[in-house]
């Protein structure tokens, strides 16, 4: 699947790979897709997680080596559920 924007938090335990997606989300448009690239074993249930509690839409993962990729799509009101910038 295609996707906009890509991060790498290989290496980077929980919460930062969750709260690196979270803040970039926070600069794409509603429906852009974001890779998610993460080592840590707990974002397997992190990333889903935090996708059904901030409004996105989490459109699966892949394993890649040692490492997983998740791809999430931008929700159109993440902003509203208190996920401004300011936080």
């Amino acid at each position: 699947m295609d996707f906009d924007e890509e991060i790498d938090a290989a290496g980077l335990l929980c919460p930062l790979p969750v709260l690196k997606a979270r803040k970039r989300l926070l600069t794409m448009q509603p429906g852009a897709v974001l890779r998610l690239v993460a080592t840590d074993p707990a974002a397997v249930i992190d990333v889903p997680h935090f996708c059904a509690e901030a409004g996105h839409e989490f459109l699966g993962a892949t394993v890649e080596g040692a490492a997983q990729a998740y791809l999430i799509r931008r929700g159109r009101d993440g902003a509203a559920r208190g996920l401004s910038p300011r936080g």
